[in-house]
């Protein structure tokens, strides 16, 4: 619905001291709280919450019930000097969460033009999406996390408090990402990376557990990380033999996958 519309529709509630600019589609049951500014170009779905001061821009789609904590932005250009004000694009998924001060930007031209976080996601307060980063679902980011642009992170990943994560990088699926670490290269599904600069720790066992992966597979998984990552052989050996040994097994073919890959910063290894 436009603009217009919505003051016709009981059902939006728009506190007088927001602004909402004409263009900007709302959905039923949509909240805008107090002092919130809403572009021209923004969608926001269904049931979906901007608690107050919150700035929404730009060609902005915001997810059904998904809620905007206070001084939050989405949307806004990227800080990118090669950005020229192409009408490039920002979605966040239904059910997400991003609390106080969190900043995610819109994509840019040379990039892939959209910057997107997934559905049933939470984002801690002062955390960075940069421009064209791409997270999955069910991403758990902790207060003062950081992402540089182009960051791929797969569902179910944890990213810890004050992680700092360089562009480029990519973090597979149901990873975990340790508390003030610095990542400079890509973590496999499943995997645990700690330090500064990130070292791969092990297998994220609890994360695992959590998803409800039975014993069985865990254990299959933890024989195949042993395998690949053991201090014998050269890791282009070890990587064939891991292949030829556990290759069939389901999540161990998702990592083999993840590896084989393009990658744009290589892969974090073990000491």
């Amino acid at each position: 619905m436009t603009y217009l519309d919505r003051h016709t529709d009981s059902r939006v509630s728009i506190h007088p001291t927001a602004i909402v600019e004409h263009g900007a589609e709302l959905g039923p049951g949509v909240q805008i709280g107090p002092f919130c500014t809403v572009g021209p170009d923004v969608v926001i779905e269904a049931g979906a919450k901007l608690v107050s001061h919150v700035v929404v821009e730009g060609h902005t789609r915001i997810g059904e019930q998904a809620q905007l904590f206070p001084f939050c932005t989405v949307g806004l250009p990227p800080q990118d000097f090669k950005y020229k004000g192409e009408p490039t694009r920002c979605e966040i998924g239904a059910r997400t969460l991003i609390r106080e001060h969190c900043t995610i930007h819109r994509g840019t031209a040379t990039g892939n033009g959209v910057t997107q976080v997934g559905t049933d996601c939470m984002l801690m307060a002062v955390v960075h999406v940069a421009h064209d980063c791409r997270l999955g679902s069910h991403v758990i980011v902790a207060n003062n996390a950081v992402m540089g642009g182009h960051v791929s992170i797969a569902d179910h990943a944890v990213i810890g408090g004050a992680a700092a994560i360089h562009q480029f990088v990519r973090i597979g699926r149901a990873a975990m990402v340790g508390g003030v670490s610095g990542v400079e290269a890509d973590v496999i599904p499943f995997g645990s990376v700690i330090g500064n600069r990130a070292r791969l720790a092990g297998l994220n066992i609890i994360g695992l557990k959590r998803r409800g992966f039975d014993k069985d597979a865990i254990h299959r998984l933890h024989i195949a990380f042993r395998a690949l990552y053991g201090k014998q052989g050269v890791f282009a050996q070890r990587l064939a033999d891991t292949r030829t040994r556990f290759g069939d097994d389901e999540l161990v073919a998702e990592v083999l996958a993840f590896i084989d890959a393009p990658s744009h910063r290589g892969l974090i290894r073990s000491e």
